[in-house]
């Protein structure tokens, strides 16, 4: 009778400890539906952080920014990742796919340094994904010096984590249209005053040179760049180093079209170096061959080059040239 009694007695406090905890698992859900529902981005204290984040029960999932944004601590990278991730929280705050399964929070350093001690974090930004059950694990940690900050990157790191797909959206940018009107107006109204000496604009030279041009825009990846809007270049908030190669093949710097622009420029105008040594009237044969070997040189030391940044991105590629 007395087992009889204890078997009840513990069955009895175990379902009221379910309903306890079904009780504040609601409220935590209710609290932060509340809070996703002002703004995208739910930011946290050392109150909030330590009741809807660290501690149980949880059902849902949460991809927490640490960061530092106030003015006294001059971080201009917190700044560009807050950026980065009010887009991620922005398209996911649109889309479909949004539920109570997963919520986008920021904890900055002033207002909540007990939530950056728990974590035993000395430096931001730092990107965490906290789990549904249990406690983060080292492959719920965004690697920021790695991928850097892109809200695409992000975006796939969070679908990885989670399961939930969602689309990157980014506003557009009228100031790059407005400047892209105003040079075709400029253009245009230059053509009309210069009407009467044109003839620039019929020489193959001339045309040569802007198909030439187009190209390298094209396959430096600018087209990207309009698309995705990535950062200029990445700065290691550890070590502070600039980085201007997006150490991955799934992501790319403004920086990093530039140089690849002007390395396959460099290759284009070595190719017609060599062209023009064979074409070039008055040009006796060692100054052809010197012109070519030259056109040469360019061709095989920047198409190393590339080669090399190539197989940076694209980790193991096998070949290499030169480099």
């Amino acid at each position: 009778m007395a087992d009889l009694r204890c078997t009840v007695i513990f069955l009895l406090f175990g379902f009221l400890g379910i309903i306890s905890a079904n009780s504040q698992l609601s409220q935590k859900v209710d609290k932060l539906n509340d809070l996703s529902s002002r703004r995208p981005v739910i930011r946290l204290d050392n109150e909030k952080f330590k009741l809807l984040v660290k501690s149980s029960p949880r059902n849902y999932s949460m991809f927490v920014m640490f960061t530092a944004l106030k003015p006294q601590r001059a971080c201009s990278v917190c700044k560009q990742a807050n950026d980065e991730f009010q887009i991620l929280a922005n398209s996911y705050w649109y889309s479909p796919e949004r539920s109570s399964a997963l919520y986008m929070a920021m904890v900055d350093y002033d207002d909540a340094q007990d939530a950056f001690q728990s974590m035993k974090l000395n430096t931001a930004p730092v990107f965490i994904h906290f789990p549904a059950k249990g406690k983060p694990k080292k492959g719920d940690t965004f690697e920021v010096h790695r991928h850097g900050f892109d809200a695409e990157v992000m975006s796939r790191f969070v679908t990885e984590r989670t399961g939930i797909q969602f689309r990157v959206m980014r506003p557009p940018n009228y100031l790059m249209n407005l400047v892209l009107l105003l040079t075709l107006g400029l253009i245009a109204g230059l053509a009309y005053i210069k009407r009467d000496s044109l003839d620039f604009l019929f020489q193959t030279n001339t045309w040569a040179c802007i198909v030439i041009s187009f190209i390298l825009v094209m396959m430096s990846g600018q087209m990207w760049n309009q698309i995705r809007g990535p950062g200029f270049a990445h700065r290691d908030p550890r070590t502070g180093e600039m980085s201007y190669i997006h150490g991955s093949s799934q992501g790319q710097y403004v920086a990093e079209t530039y140089i690849v622009m002007m390395l396959h420029g460099a290759i284009a105008v070595g190719i017609i170096v060599m062209n023009e040594a064979c074409n070039l009237k008055g040009l006796d044969e060692s100054q052809r061959k010197v012109l070519a070997g030259i056109g040469l040189g360019l061709v095989v030391l920047f198409f190393s080059l590339i080669l090399s940044i190539f197989r940076g991105k694209y980790q193991g590629y096998p070949y290499r040239f030169l480099l």
